[in-house]
């Protein structure tokens, strides 16, 4: 598929910001059997510093900006064009059993095991993961049994839930959005000696004819890869219950939500302040 993505999002500050750093993760990534063109990011104010030529310690593209004037308005405005990849073929064997051989071999995979800020080692999660790796199981079919069960157990709930909520309460909760659906899948995928990894991006706004509408869809969207030893990552996305395939646009990864946050800063001043997002990822013929 083919998409031309737009992503806006504008802070609204009750009072002047004086001076502002930022780095961002807006620009997609293009080692991943994507093909990106025509990547535009705007901001305004204009900054007195822009760098958007470095990438963080995870290979993602990172925009590092500081505005010198006094604002109450911030708007930062990414679009670019990209052509996605097909979900793609599993292996054959189902990535061996999950719990014969070396799951952490290879693929960058140690950095993504242990527990990260937003993602504490926690029981819950080690009952739920044990559901669906029971002992021997082909690892990519527990893979997508406990991708379904997120998808079936939890509800979808935008007003449930906010950045930086403690997973433990998501897991209480049994609500959230893709973010939580996604740390979810990650605690469990770790609690078993795994190793998962966040994936930002986007997903498809508008579904093709006679389908419903994706749950993420008109925002920024997050699912998670697990390594499988001696084929790759797979990606799969519990909020829809789907392998990541060509509805998917993958922009960065990381460990949790913290590596990755679209935009995040230091700014001095500005008092209370909110946040709108609009997002559009729309078909190109």
């Amino acid at each position: 598929m083919r998409f031309r993505v737009r992503h806006l999002t504008t802070y609204h500050y009750s009072e002047p910001v004086q001076l502002s750093h930022h780095a961002a993760h807006l620009r997609p990534r293009a080692d991943t059997g994507q093909r990106c063109s025509s990547v535009d990011l705007q901001i305004r104010p204009f900054p007195a510093v822009l760098r958007d030529d470095g990438a963080d310690y995870f290979g993602n593209p990172t925009t590092f900006f500081t505005i010198q004037d006094p604002h109450t308005t911030l708007e930062v405005e990414a679009s670019f064009t990209v052509e996605t990849r097909p979900a793609p073929v599993l292996p054959a064997d189902g990535g061996g059993a999950w719990d014969c051989g070396d799951a952490l071999q290879g693929g960058g995979a140690l950095d993504f095991v242990y527990a990260s800020s937003q993602i504490p080692v926690l029981p819950e999660a080690r009952a739920t993961a044990a559901l669906s790796f029971q002992p021997g199981r082909p690892l990519v079919e527990a893979v997508l049994d406990l991708t379904r069960r997120i998808h079936t157990d939890f509800t979808f709930d935008p007003d449930a839930t906010s950045v930086g909520i403690p997973l433990a309460e998501v897991f209480a909760s049994r609500k959230g959005v893709c973010q939580d659906y996604a740390h979810v899948g990650i605690a469990c995928l770790r609690a078993m000696g795994l190793s998962a990894r966040y994936v930002s991006g986007y997903i498809r706004t508008l579904p093709p004819p006679g389908q419903d509408k994706l749950q993420g869809a008109d925002a920024s969207h997050a699912w998670l890869g697990v390594f499988i030893p001696g084929w790759g990552w797979l990606d799969v996305d519990p909020t829809n219950n789907m392998v990541a395939g060509e509805d998917h646009v993958i922009v960065a990864w990381g460990r949790d939500y913290d590596d990755v946050s679209p935009i995040r800063g230091v700014v001095l001043g500005g008092g209370e302040h909110h946040v709108d997002v609009a997002v559009d990822v729309d078909v190109v013929s």
